[in-house]
């Protein structure tokens, strides 16, 4: 593989990385060193969108890592969750899991999963997917045996959960393409490869 048509993903995400893999990409993973929660402390004080925030550290991701990977096309993503007006990160523990979960049941959340496409320090393409998700009623009791059959995988997302395996059966309907869901836009991604004659067209 030539310099033009390697491609570096911008984080440690082993699902992100498994997604690409799966869809026949050979790829490297680089992860940024950002510090995601100081690069988005002033875009929540300026109350930024949700979906703009995503974009914005993105991009950072990929254009932090491009500038050092000359050549490169690097992948850069970010997923935010919004839900009654705040916005939610990973959960720090089990516990704040469990809490999550029992605050998101029966409402409805929004997850905002951005993907960025950069070289050379300079973004080529940016995609922002909307994700609606409606959880069904469960209670407490279902929440602690759910986490305690998924253990400490759900700590990965910013949901609380893994909607590829057990955690589909927390869902009443989902709106949204379900690679978005997980983390990553694959099928803009792939246009947007081809586009730029980086993958086979």
């Amino acid at each position: 593989m030539t310099d033009q048509k390697r491609i570096v993903l911008a984080s440690g995400s082993t699902f992100r990385a498994d997604i690409l893999r799966n869809a026949g990409l050979t790829i490297e993973q680089i992860p940024s060193t950002l510090d995601e929660r100081a690069l988005e402390a002033p875009l929540a004080q300026a109350d930024v969108l949700p979906e703009d925030r995503a974009e914005i550290l993105a991009e950072a991701k990929a254009g932090q890592v491009s500038q050092a990977q000359i050549g490169a096309w690097v992948i850069g993503c970010d997923q935010i969750l919004s839900f009654e007006g705040e916005v939610l990160h990973k959960p720090k523990d089990m516990d704040e899991a469990r809490r999550r979960l029992i605050a998101l049941s029966g409402k409805t959340h929004m997850l905002h999963s951005a993907v960025v496409l950069a070289k050379d320090g300079q973004t080529v393409w940016r995609h922002v997917e909307p994700c609606k998700m409606v959880m069904r009623e469960f209670d407490p009791g279902f929440v602690g045996r759910h986490l305690a059959s998924t253990g400490d995988a759900v700590l990965s997302s910013v949901g609380a959960y893994q909607i590829e395996g057990p955690g589909a059966q927390l869902f009443q309907s989902i709106g949204g393409d379900l690679f978005s869901i997980m983390g990553l836009p694959l099928l803009p991604l792939l246009n947007a490869l081809r586009k730029e004659n980086v993958i086979d067209g």
